[in-house]
């Protein structure tokens, strides 16, 4: 019997699902603690009155209710995420083609460009960049020195005008167009030269085989890197906090960074994981929009 058992044990461990499950463990257990169980409790948070320093008190749908009937600042945050996203993530991409574009030709200083256009990308999103950025629109800083150089002396606020503020964060985010230039140029390479061949026998020029020939073929890259990056400027929070901290009169102010002073500076952490919830359902509808849309612009061969 025991001899049995043993042979029995050796071979549920030598099985190829075992071996995947065991391997899949630190992941699957990771997920569960930090993923789901405090997914969990931030949906009860967002159920109670909280405030961190004292036990949550359920409260129902009270902070939803007040989000929508009672609070301005909500609906004027999703104004600006919304305008920040739409207008910082198309440039994004373009940027990002359109470099790929250019480096697509491989040359022996091909490989400098593309760390040095990547590089923004790694640290564009740390706090040293963003103190950096805000320096450099201060009234004193470099880009009023440039201009002045250039004979149009002015000493312009540009973090301190509602115009003119949400653009210095739109520039910041546009500069990290690295890791989609990546992708691009990746997915450039894959395309087959003969379909270019072929289409310079045709008379084709340039401007035509690239809608005729790379946009269409890219519409998947395209489609991938919309999805993320999309994600992303609704997620973003850095450049807000440090920068402008949602000034002047909230014009910059982003969602996350609503939602940061909601929890830990005004106390209020079961309206704030509310506020994390409903972003959650924000970004789960504009995602299942672009997946429903894209039948109709994203090209897959075979269809």
């Amino acid at each position: 019997m025991k001899d049995n058992k043993g042979a029995g044990l050796r071979h549920f461990l030598n099985k190829e699902s075992t071996a995947g499950v065991v391997f899949s463990l630190p992941f699957i257990i990771g997920f569960l603690l930090f993923m789901v169980v405090p997914m969990g409790i931030s949906f009860y948070y967002s159920l109670c009155d909280y405030n961190i320093l004292s036990p949550p008190v359920f409260a129902g749908l009270k902070n939803y209710i007040k989000m929508f009937t009672d609070d301005k600042v909500f609906f004027q945050t999703i104004g600006v995420t919304f305008y920040f996203a739409l207008v910082s993530v198309p440039l994004r991409l373009i940027f990002a083609l359109l470099v790929a574009m250019l480096l697509f030709n491989t040359t022996k200083a091909t490989g400098f460009y593309r760390a040095a256009y990547y590089l923004p990308s790694i640290i564009g999103g740390s706090v040293a960049v963003a103190i950096l950025w805000k320096r450099m629109f201060a009234t004193d800083g470099v880009v009023n020195h440039l201009l002045g150089i250039m004979g149009i002396q002015t000493s312009f606020a540009w973090l301190g005008n509602k115009n003119t503020a949400i653009w210095t964060l739109i520039i910041l985010a546009v500069w990290q167009f690295g890791s989609s230039m990546l992708i691009f140029l990746s997915s450039l390479k894959q395309i087959p030269v003969t379909l270019y061949e072929a289409a310079r026998v045709d008379g084709a020029n340039k401007f035509s085989q690239f809608f005729k020939i790379t946009l269409p073929l890219l519409t998947p890259t395209i489609f991938f890197n919309l999805v993320m990056q999309m994600i992303n400027g609704f997620l973003a929070f850095t450049q807000c906090f440090i920068i402008t901290q949602g000034k002047p009169m909230n014009s910059t102010l982003f969602y996350t960074v609503y939602m940061y002073q909601q929890s830990f500076e005004f106390y209020n952490t079961g309206y704030g994981a509310a506020l994390a919830w409903v972003m959650l359902g924000i970004i789960g509808i504009i995602t299942t929009v672009l997946f429903a849309t894209k039948k109709f612009w994203v090209y897959t061969e075979g269809v």
